[in-house]
Order: C-alpha cells, then structure tokens, then sequence
C-alpha cells in the first residue's frame, strides 16, 4: 500500500488543482513527438528537425532481398524490434484517435510519426507472402558495439514469422497497430487508410491460424530483449479489439468472446495489453451502454482498482514523491502506458457522469485524472529531484542518457566512423551528450525517488519509443484543460 506521505501529497495536488496550472504541456507534447525524429532509422526527410541525425539502415532487408528500410530504433541502440514499435505505433494512434481534437498543431506531428513507423510495417506484412517480417539487425551483435546508427557495421540479420515458425502475439500487434493507424487517416488520407486496413486484416488472419509466441520461434533474436513473457492470447485480445473497432464486423466480437476470461493484470506494457484491451473495449459499454462489452467494462474497472492508491485492492506501490513504481526496469514505461488508460477512462466516465466502486470506496473520475496528472507532473520535474525525466524539458534534465547516437558526436562534427569499440570512449566518460535527444523519457528514478544520470545505468536512463508514444496522450489531455 501507498505511504501516508503520498496522501498528502496527492491530497495536496487535488486541492491545489484549481491554482497550480502545472508544466508547460503543449510544449512537453511537442517535444515528445519530436523524439521519434531522434530514433528514425532510413533516409531522413528535408525536414529533419533533430538535425544531429542522417541517413541509416539503408540495405535493411537487403539479406532477404527486400526493403525493409524506415521504421524505429526501439531505444538506445540501433535495432529495429517490430513487438515494441508495433505497440508504440498502436499506442499513437490511440493517442490520436482519442485527443486528436485537443493537440491542435501537434495532430500533424503524431500523424507523421506514426506514418513513419506504419510505412514500414507495411513493407514488413507485404513483401513476402506468407511471412511477416518482425525485425531487423542481430541484437547480440549491436550490444556488443557503441557506435552511431550512421556507421552501423553489425550484421543487419532480418527476422521473421510464417505458417511453421509462428508469432501470434508479434503479428497481432502489428494488426492492432495497423488497423488502428487505419482510423487516424481515415479522413485526410482515406487510400492510405484501406490499404493499412486491408493489411491489418490479412495479419491478424495469421494470427489467428498459426497460433504461437515468436519467442519459440526466434529466441535468442527476441529474448531476452522483447520476450513474449505474458504468451500471446492479450495480443489477439487486444489485435481482434483493434480490429472490431476498426471495421465493427461481428466476426471479431464473436473471436474475442471466443477467447474467453483474460489475466486480470495490474500492469499495462509493451509486452502486457490485457489492461488495454479491456479499455479499449469498455468503451462501448460506457458510452453505448452495450451489453456486449460489460465484461470489459468490469475488468477495466478491476484494474483501476489495482492501480488507485486508496482503493482497498490496490496492488500499486508509489514512492515517497508519489511516483507509480511497478518494476526497476524501466519504471516509466508502467507509468506513461498506465497514465494514458487512467485518463481514457476517466474521460469515457466523464462523457456519461459515470462512476465506480472499489470496494466500498466510491471513485468518480477525478479520482482517476488527479492521479494521473500527479504522474504526469512528476515526469515533468514536480518531484523530489525537482528534475524533468524528458529530455530538454525544464531547467533540469538527464544529461547522459544511455543512447548511441545521442551520446556520440555527430557525423555534422565528426564525419570518420569510430567503429563498433570506439565509442566506449564517449560512453565511459562523464561528459553530458553532446546530442539532446528532445523529448525523450527515460527509464526514470529508483523507487527512493533517486536518479543518478549515469550512461551505464540503463535501465534508468535508456529512453524507448513506447515510454513516449503512451505520454503523448495524457500530455493531449492536460493541454485541453490548461487554457
């Protein structure tokens, strides 16, 4: 449980709400969409704002004699995982689809960045029948070195799935990122639209056919990186939602009532989505009042009630400063993705005056938004460290962040490759990175709400692509209401 500290804390933002407007979210929000520019793999537009960056990956593929080129480095290295940026391109979306209407400029911002990644996907779903590619570039091999994406010379190894090696849980994810890209060009792009459909489609066919974890069928090329710890009935779950959303055929309601009762989970990840499936399809109970989706409504609501610090089912520690704290391992990827369903729901509850119990608690949806603006504020500097956990945001920030070509100087200084050990150098000293990674969110502070800005401590100061994309939507949100 909670600390009696953290109520007062919390208690202490919700009565200040009214008179304390909080960081600067639009620009936050801008800035976590510029990170992507940071972690793009491929030729680089002329509208490159991250200007420290260039060309990379351009033979992706070329071993299995297609292009595979484009798409994102998942975190600090330069590999291309599909699992993660599939999520991180769904999460986006969802983003868009949600608070598209309040994130004014910056729509165009996070439909280019998910254009980005969705252009890739494609090549990885339509340029082989019968497979689907799901990464790029041999992760022990880049682990071994610490040189910019520029000068890769590791081997850029291609993976993928089919019929009698399956991935159930990477394909799926990648139909649930495609179908839900599918609703954000809808209108302003509606060609572009049906063939991210059509293909979404066609992916979550073979999820559903070739039933497997891809990290049976690829090891050591996945784990222990981006193991499918929880199996892959959440991402069918969550791929068959997307899609129902999507197209509103019955025949992905009746494959999702077909999967029957799902974990009951207390944490939402890039490995996790039972939390957001449940959401995601709670929709349509609150909103529509569909008795179809009631099940979903009542997992969801178990889940907040996991989550709430008062609720008497939490399962949620919180630091002294009142940060969410599930895992040591990158804490803030729990934080951002579990903020944005926190705020989603209490949205939904608001938009109906609807309202739930934990127990014998009583929870309206402030509850839910107090707690989320209380995590996005920490993230933003409102914390013990009086630190910014976004790069480039605030007055203070990490500084040497574990990432190769933010922490290497740039082919614009330097244009000589250092080689694959050569940049051990730049990452063994002290010296700030000479790249401002703008708007990336690192791992984040320990649970004694301590951060010591260390290049080698990677599980805290690593940024990754889903940190950002789950953070882009409760941004959204507080922007809305802080004008």
């Amino acid at each position: 449980m909670a600390s009696p500290f953290l109520f007062v804390f919390l208690l202490s933002g919700i009565l200040l709400g009214n008179t304390y407007a909080g960081p600067n979210y639009r620009e936050a929000l801008s800035k976590s969409l510029l990170f992507f520019q940071g972690q793009r793999s491929g030729r680089l537009p002329g509208d490159q704002k991250l200007s420290w960056r260039f060309n990379s990956g351009l033979s992706d593929g070329s071993s299995a004699h297609v292009d595979l080129t484009g798409g994102y480095y998942d975190a600090g290295d330069n590999v291309k995982f599909n699992f993660p940026m599939a999520f991180t391109t769904t999460m986006l979306s969802w983003s868009s689809l949600e608070y598209g209407k309040k994130m004014g400029p910056e729509l165009q911002n996070a439909r280019v960045a998910i254009r980005w990644a969705t252009d890739y996907l494609l090549k990885c779903a339509r340029a082989t029948p019968g497979k689907l590619y799901v990464g790029v570039g041999d992760p022990n091999g880049d682990h071994k070195c610490w040189e910019r994406p520029e000068d890769m010379d590791t081997p850029r190894t291609v993976y993928s799935v089919s019929p009698s090696n399956p991935g159930s849980d990477v394909a799926a994810e990648t139909a649930a990122a495609l179908a839900a890209s599918s609703m954000v060009f809808r209108k302003v792009d509606p060609k572009y639209s049906r063939l991210l459909l059509a293909t979404a489609k066609k992916v979550m066919q073979f999820a559903i056919q070739y039933r497997g974890a891809y990290s049976d069928s690829l090891s050591s090329a996945v784990c222990p990186f981006y193991c499918s710890y929880s199996g892959y009935k959440d991402e069918l779950l969550w791929g068959a939602a997307w899609l129902h959303r999507a197209t509103n055929n019955q025949y992905y309601l009746n494959f999702i009532k077909s999967l029957g009762g799902g974990d009951q989970p207390d944490i939402f990840s890039w490995d996790n989505k039972y939390a957001g499936a449940y959401v995601l399809l709670s929709r349509r109970a609150v909103l529509n009042k569909d008795n179809n989706f009631e099940v979903y409504k009542q997992a969801a609501e178990n889940f907040m009630c996991k989550i709430l610090p008062n609720s008497p089912s939490s399962s949620t520690k919180y630091t002294q400063g009142g940060l969410m704290y599930k895992l040591p391992q990158s804490n803030l990827q729990y934080v951002t993705s579990i903020t944005f369903l926190l705020t989603t729901y209490a949205k939904y509850m608001k938009s109906t005056k609807h309202t739930f119990n934990c127990g014998n608690s009583f929870i309206a949806p402030n509850a839910l938004i107090n707690l989320s603006k209380r995590q996005v504020d920490y993230i933003l500097g409102v914390n013990p460290m009086k630190m910014s956990y976004m790069v480039g945001f605030g007055s203070s920030f990490p500084k040497r962040i574990h990432h190769r070509g933010s922490s290497l100087p740039s082919r614009a200084v330097r244009s000589n490759s250092l080689g694959c050990s050569g940049g051990f150098q730049s990452f063994r000293t002290q010296n700030p990175n000479p790249n401002i990674l703008a708007g990336a969110i690192v791992g984040g502070p320990d649970r004694n709400d301590q951060y010591p800005d260390q290049r080698d401590d990677y599980s805290r100061s690593e940024p990754a692509t889903y940190i950002n994309a789950a953070f882009v939507g409760p941004l959204a949100y507080f922007v809305g209401k802080s004008h």
